[in-house]
């Protein structure tokens, strides 16, 4: 997973649970008037979004901007598709990606990388069920033998 460097604006941490992160990719995205102000604010949900091809393009569904309080009539709609800037090359692959069943694209952290606002979207696969619990599980020996080795330690 490659790092990131900037300022971390949202996250989706439910991902992580949900999917299997396989890699990440960075892309820029395509924003209108008062959304940047309202995603510096930290009024931005990436709970239920989700990367899709339309035409070539690559595009975020479900990302939820709040409307800027001060931006009066020049808000815009929060649900609107958002579009990600990409090259060509990476779109084709993404695109190849998204054909295999099981598989999806989606945003993992929005942030600002020297003054530009970024999105980091991972190349995901869903979990099934067991795979949830085997993790949950995993965790919790983790934290039992933290807590162990911390109680010894003392």
């Amino acid at each position: 997973m490659k790092k990131h460097h900037g300022k971390v604006l949202a996250q989706n941490r439910k991902a992580s649970h949900d999917y299997i992160i396989e890699d990440t990719i960075e892309a820029g995205i395509v924003l209108k008037g008062t959304e940047i102000k309202s995603i510096r604010k930290g009024s931005v949900s990436l709970q239920d979004a989700f990367c899709r091809d339309f035409k070539g393009e690559m595009f975020v569904y479900n990302m939820h901007v709040a409307p800027y309080e001060e931006g009066n009539r020049f808000n815009h709609d929060p649900l609107r598709q958002r579009k990600l800037l990409l090259h060509k090359a990476q779109i084709d692959r993404l695109i190849g990606y998204l054909h295999n069943p099981g598989h999806a694209l989606i945003p993992l952290r929005l942030y600002i990388k020297n003054g530009v606002c970024k999105v980091l979207i991972g190349y995901a696969k869903g979990k099934k069920k067991y795979d949830k619990r085997h993790d949950l599980k995993q965790k919790q020996m983790k934290r039992d033998i933290d807590r162990a080795l911390k109680e010894r330690n003392q």
